[in-house]
Order: C-alpha cells, then structure tokens, then sequence
C-alpha cells in the first residue's frame, strides 16, 4: 500500500489503482488465512512479518514487488503440498485459490517491467497519469 500511495503522490493514478488492487487482495488473503487458522484452533500469529522493501522510484518498486511475489508463490506451494500430506484439503482449496490470485500478480508486475524494458521508463510512466 505504501507503494500505491507514493505513485498517487507522484500523480501516477493508473498504478495507485493497480498497486492498491494488489494490497487488498493481499490483506484479502491474510484475512482468509487468519479465519481458517482460527476455525482450525490455532493462534494466528503475525508479528513474525518478512522484511518489506519500498521502492525509491517505480522500478524499484515493481521488482520488490515481484521479489515478493516469487517468496509468497514459492510458501503457498510448499504450503499446499503440506495441507495435502496431511489431508486437509480445505486448507488446500483455499491455498490453491490464494496462489493462483499470486500467480496473476507476479504476471501483472512481470508485464509492467517488460512495458518499461520496451517504452523506457520516461514514456512508461507518461501511460500511468490520470
């Protein structure tokens, strides 16, 4: 969300719509995962967070986005193989559904480097104001 609301300061308003689109399916996906950890008697726990990178420039902030989005598919997976040994498939379909929302972010971050590779970035984010 940070990086949504510096592109909103910066005037970039398609890429604040586009980063603030993947911050709440992000906070979507927490809360999924908070209920089903509760509904299974757990604890959540979730003070134990991973380092965030913020992005000084546009570039920057899409490759640690997409950084990130490489740990968390690279987690689900392993998480998905997990909830399957042990027979949980709920957890599974969940997780499943989660990675496949992570599977089109890392695309849409992919494809905005790509569209900066090919326009340069002075044209790229001329395409970006509202």
């Amino acid at each position: 969300i940070v990086h949504a609301e510096m592109c909103d300061d910066w005037g970039y308003g398609k890429l604040h719509e586009s980063f603030e689109k993947r911050a709440i399916d992000e906070m979507k996906h927490a809360e999924q995962l908070i209920g089903r950890i509760l509904f299974l008697g757990g604890k959540p726990i979730v003070s134990n967070l991973s380092n965030i990178h913020i992005g000084e420039n546009v570039p920057k902030q899409v490759e640690y986005d997409r950084a990130a989005e490489e740990s968390a598919i690279k987690a689900y997976n392993e998480a998905i193989a997990l909830a399957a040994e042990v027979g949980d498939h709920a957890t599974r379909d969940i997780l499943i559904k989660i990675l496949n929302d992570e599977d089109r972010h890392i695309d849409e971050l992919e494809e905005l480097l790509d569209q900066i590779e090919h326009m340069t970035l002075p044209i790229f984010l001329s395409t970006q104001v509202d």
